[in-house]
């Protein structure tokens, strides 16, 4: 098959697990023998970028451009809330990123189109796929097409912005322009739920699919050091909503020695290495290859995972289990399908103190016992290996494409 695949973000542009989920994807379909091309972006790269159409010749060939709008996505957490309005509407609205998408379609003839996150590179597409006649299959990964921000705060569910006329004349924006694809692919039930609760996508089929587990071997968990403090891993986006400054106040609390080891980058980057100047019991690595994050886990007894806003399916819950290491999580959104309370990790509720207090301390007590269950944890992933992922979407691409 001749697939198109479209991604706000495609490696070395990437700041979470969706674009890891592309990239992943295309290498896998060309390594099966289809011939794959990628649509996503750029950063801006002077006022003719918007209009150029740049294509990087590597296993699968990478098409960029820089979408007409105020800012790259990358950079939208620097910029105030009236700006990221606008930014939102133009990003539904303008009509370039369609024409880039058919200019790749005039030059590539795919058989078929799989979507990403269309936020950041121009809802439009969407509509250009169906113009066009193309066999679409598009994946969730987060609520941004019902909440354009993409986060859904615990405890906010019903604020303002959430409950307003403004959700729903978005809603009903996305709903005309994104239409329904004929297959929808949600990581989790939870997710999917969500999008049948908020009326989109009524006409699509709509399949849940749990995203893949990255291809990397499992470095030795070994035995655990007698008399070690409590060592936890936090990997991922340094935001707020991921419930980092949270974690960093409650572990400030905690009566049990631990070490905190601190991987990824964000706005928080600056507050969390001077957090970690003043305290020694806590380590920031900065941003970490996959390589380095796996030695981490293997050194760590639980990485933790206190998100403050509705998860779907969060990467770094494949990543510690595949190392059989277990999680500790908030309660939210899909994360109970893959974190299993008392079989490979603990469920918390968000934002309370004193249950992730207790959670802490239980997992002090029974650390030896954790670390002996890695085997367990590790074989439970086996479902979520890649070459199953691209069987089942090799599959739906296919019954896609012999729709009428």
């Amino acid at each position: 098959m001749r697939l198109a695949i479209v991604s706000n973000l495609y490696p070395p542009y990437a700041r979470g697990g969706a674009e890891q989920i592309a990239w992943r994807t295309a290498h896998a379909l060309y390594a099966r023998g289809h011939k794959v091309s990628v649509l996503s972006t750029m950063p801006y790269g002077g006022p003719f970028s918007a209009f150029r159409l740049e294509a990087e010749p590597q296993l699968e060939t990478v098409y960029r451009f820089y979408p007409p709008n105020l800012y790259h996505p990358l950079s939208a957490a620097a910029h105030p809330f009236p700006a990221r309005a606008l930014w939102h509407l133009i990003d539904l609205y303008s009509p370039l990123p369609a024409g880039m998408f058919r200019r790749l379609a005039a030059e590539e003839r795919p058989d078929a189109v799989l979507t990403h996150n269309l936020k950041g590179i121009g809802l439009q597409i969407a509509a250009a796929i169906r113009r066009l006649g193309l066999p679409h299959v598009h994946t969730l990964h987060d609520v941004q097409l019902s909440v354009p921000s993409g986060l859904l705060m615990y405890g906010r569910e019903d604020a303002f912005l959430n409950r307003g006329a403004c959700r729903w004349w978005y809603e009903g924006q996305v709903r005309r322009t994104v239409g329904s694809p004929g297959v929808v692919i949600s990581p989790s039930h939870w997710l999917a739920d969500f999008y049948r609760s908020r009326h989109l996508f009524g006409g699509s089929r709509m399949e849940v699919l749990p995203n893949p587990a990255p291809e990397m071997p499992p470095g030795p968990r070994g035995s655990r050091p007698d008399g070690a403090p409590l060592s936890l891993l936090f990997a991922g986006q340094l935001e707020e909503h991921k419930g980092l400054r949270f974690l960093l106040k409650t572990l400030g609390a905690l009566d049990v020695p631990f070490l905190l080891h601190v991987a990824g980058d964000g706005t928080l980057s600056r507050e969390v290495a001077a957090w970690a100047r003043h305290d020694p019991r806590v380590v920031y690595h900065g941003f970490v290859s996959l390589d380095n994050l796996m030695k981490l886990f293997a050194i760590s007894d639980a990485a933790v995972v206190p998100s403050l806003c509705y998860e779907n399916s969060p990467t770094v819950i494949y990543e510690a289990l595949l190392a059989g290491v277990p999680v500790v999580a908030s309660r939210l959104g899909g994360v109970g399908e893959l974190v299993r309370d008392e079989k490979n990790g603990l469920l918390v509720t968000p934002g309370r103190r004193d249950e992730w207090l207790a959670a802490f301390r239980r997992l002090n007590a029974e650390a030896d016992a954790w670390r002996a269950k890695a085997g367990e944890i590790q074989q439970a992933m086996e479902p979520y290996r890649l070459g199953h992922y691209v069987d089942r979407l090799e599959q739906l691409m296919a019954e896609a494409i012999a729709s009428p």
